[in-house]
Order: structure tokens, then C-alpha cells, then sequence
């Protein structure tokens, strides 16, 4: 039965979608008050402090510690996957669930990506500090996520939250 389960899944990604037990890893992470479409940003720097600002909000975590841990980590080396795609993460202390947010910028900006193009679609990843397996998951998840051109374009096109969420959650591997 789960080998049947999973090449439904393959075919049908709406399957996955109506199964909460088949859903990616990354739509509970991502409410659509996390979605920012069009921001402006104009560095990385600046970039951090309005996702930090967002996780304060929203998430009752310190700028502060939200900030320097992202920062930290793109100084350890760059997040960018080329495609005009990021994926800043951070472990934050504290923190007792994996939270994600997803941003579109509405100017690219530079981000050391491999392939030199600036970025315009990101993903925000903070997970607790003890959650390693976790962390790996996810962030292979969202590579995978990532690497579909189809899904890339979309989300670059979306009018709105609400549809860029329902992008995320039917997506399957």
C-alpha cells in the first residue's frame, strides 16, 4: 500500500496535497503571513534586518539573534543556489519549531550566488539549535523545491500570498 501511495504521488502531486501525511516538509513551515511579495530590499544586510523584523513580529524571536544568526552563517558562505534563488538558514536558540518564510524581491540583489546572477527568491529557514536531521531535511527539500524551473517561474509570477502558499503546498518531490 505505501508503494502504491507513493507513485500516486508521483503522478498526481493534488494526491499528496490531500493527504496531510504526504505533504512536503516545507508547507507547515511556511504560514502565508511569512510569504512577503515585491520587497524591497536593496542588500543583503538590509534583506536580513526586514526578515529578522518579520520573525520578531510574528514569532516573538529577538532581531537580534534572528539577524546574527543569519548573518553568521552567509559569512561562513553564501546561501545562494544560482537561478536567482537563496536559502538563508540559521539555528536559533530557543526556538522549539522549524519556522520558514519565503520572499520575492522585487529588485535582485547580489548574493555571491555560484552562477553571478543576483537573487530574487528567497527562502527563509530558522530551525532549533538541537535539530540537525531536521535541518538537513528541509534544506534538501527545499533544494529539490528549488531546482523546479516550473515551480521557480510560478512563484515569480504570483499575485498574491494566498497563491504562492497553495504553490508550496501542492508542490511534491
Amino acid at each position: 500500500m505505501c508503494t502504491r501511495r507513493k507513485a500516486q504521488s508521483n503522478t498526481n502531486p493534488p494526491t499528496r496535497l490531500n493527504n496531510p501525511s504526504q505533504m512536503n516538509l516545507i508547507a507547515p513551515l511556511l504560514p502565508p503571513t511569512h510569504i512577503l511579495l515585491d520587497l524591497e530590499a536593496g542588500s543583503k544586510k538590509r534583506l536580513f534586518e526586514q526578515i529578522s523584523e518579520l520573525f520578531e513580529t510574528r514569532n516573538a524571536l529577538s532581531h537580534d539573534t534572528v539577524f546574527d544568526s543569519l548573518l553568521a552563517r552567509e559569512k561562513l558562505g553564501s546561501t545562494a543556489l544560482g537561478h536567482g534563488i537563496a536559502i538563508p538558514h540559521g539555528r536559533i536558540k530557543g526556538l522549539k519549531q522549524a519556522s520558514g518564510a519565503l520572499v520575492r524581491l522585487k529588485t535582485a540583489i547580489a548574493f555571491d550566488a555560484p552562477d553571478n546572477a543576483p537573487i530574487n527568491l528567497l527562502f527563509i529557514l530558522l530551525v532549533p539549535i538541537q535539530a540537525t536531521d531536521q535541518h538537513l531535511q528541509i534544506l534538501g527539500e527545499l533544494a529539490q523545491m528549488f531546482s523546479d524551473r516550473q515551480l521557480r517561474e510560478a512563484l515569480l509570477n504570483v499575485p498574491d500570498a494566498a497563491a504562492a502558499h497553495a504553490l508550496i503546498a501542492a508542490w511534491s518531490a
